[in-house]
């Protein structure tokens, strides 16, 4: 079994095929797909996905490109979702300094705050971390949450290390499968294989077989762990082990959806 850790299928682009997206994942393996939610407008969405699909999980957050569109209030409209939910992490959240034209300091506030909020209900975070690693983790070190994943991660070995010591693990995706990321690959083949994820960010991110204008898909993954396989010299039945006890590791709450015979098949 593998397991998408991070996957919009709330996304307007699976309106026309939603399920046979779902079922077509299951059909290759994906055993668990985690949807994360990105404002308080799609919190009940991704719930419902959770009941129509038994093999979906989500989280709820308010992602950095989303707080601009959001109200402090909808802070404790997440606190009321997550604590009548059964939400496996908080997220997607974090920071994204690179896109230009966000406010920096509402983004940090609406991570800060989340932090504390995912400390307070001891769950896990899922984090956006594009161009903003080091202040990522200087919030994680003033607010130290039970871990999480570091969403497609592509930093340095250093900063890996430090998310690694934090207790996160790191998702790799259809990033890796490009030869040209060079950084991204190298850091798949050495990073302790414990410490990795899979995951597609499905619409987005397609891998080099779908082109840059594919629409990607939790489908994907098995080919994902394929070249991840490759990269490491392990068999794909090895990355489909490992990564999703890695999976079960961080978003503990990903344990009431799988029995133990399943992470082995």
């Amino acid at each position: 079994m593998l397991v998408d850790t991070h996957c919009h299928l709330d996304a307007a682009e699976f309106a026309a095929d939603r399920e046979t997206v779902a079922q077509s994942a299951l059909t290759r393996g994906i055993g668990l797909i985690v949807v994360p939610a990105v404002h308080r407008r799609n919190f009940a969405a991704v719930e419902a996905l959770s009941r129509q699909f038994p093999h979906c999980a989500y989280a709820l957050g308010i992602h950095p490109m989303y707080v601009q569109d959001s109200v402090e209030d909808d802070l404790a409209t997440l606190r009321e979702s997550l604590q009548a939910s059964n939400a496996v992490a908080v997220g997607e959240i974090g920071l994204d300094f690179f896109v230009q034209g966000y406010d920096r300091v509402r983004q940090e506030f609406f991570f800060s705050e989340q932090l504390k909020l995912a400390k307070a209900l001891h769950l896990p975070v899922i984090l956006h971390v594009r161009r903003s690693i080091d202040i990522i983790l200087k919030h994680l070190r003033s607010h130290r949450v039970l871990g999480g994943i570091a969403h497609a991660f592509n930093g340095s070995e250093q900063q890996a290390q430090a998310f690694i010591r934090l207790g996160f693990k790191l998702g790799f995706g259809g990033a890796m499968t490009y030869e040209r990321a060079l950084n991204i690959r190298n850091l798949a083949k050495i990073l302790p294989i414990e410490s990795i994820v899979l995951e597609t960010d499905a619409p987005d991110i397609p891998p080099q077989w779908l082109g840059s204008g594919g629409r990607n898909s939790p489908d994907q993954l098995l080919q994902i762990a394929q070249v991840l396989a490759e990269i490491r010299g392990l068999e794909l039945s090895q990355v489909a082990e490992i990564t999703t006890n890695n999976a079960l590791e961080a978003l503990p709450g990903l344990g009431q959806l799988c029995t133990p015979a399943k992470v082995l098949h």
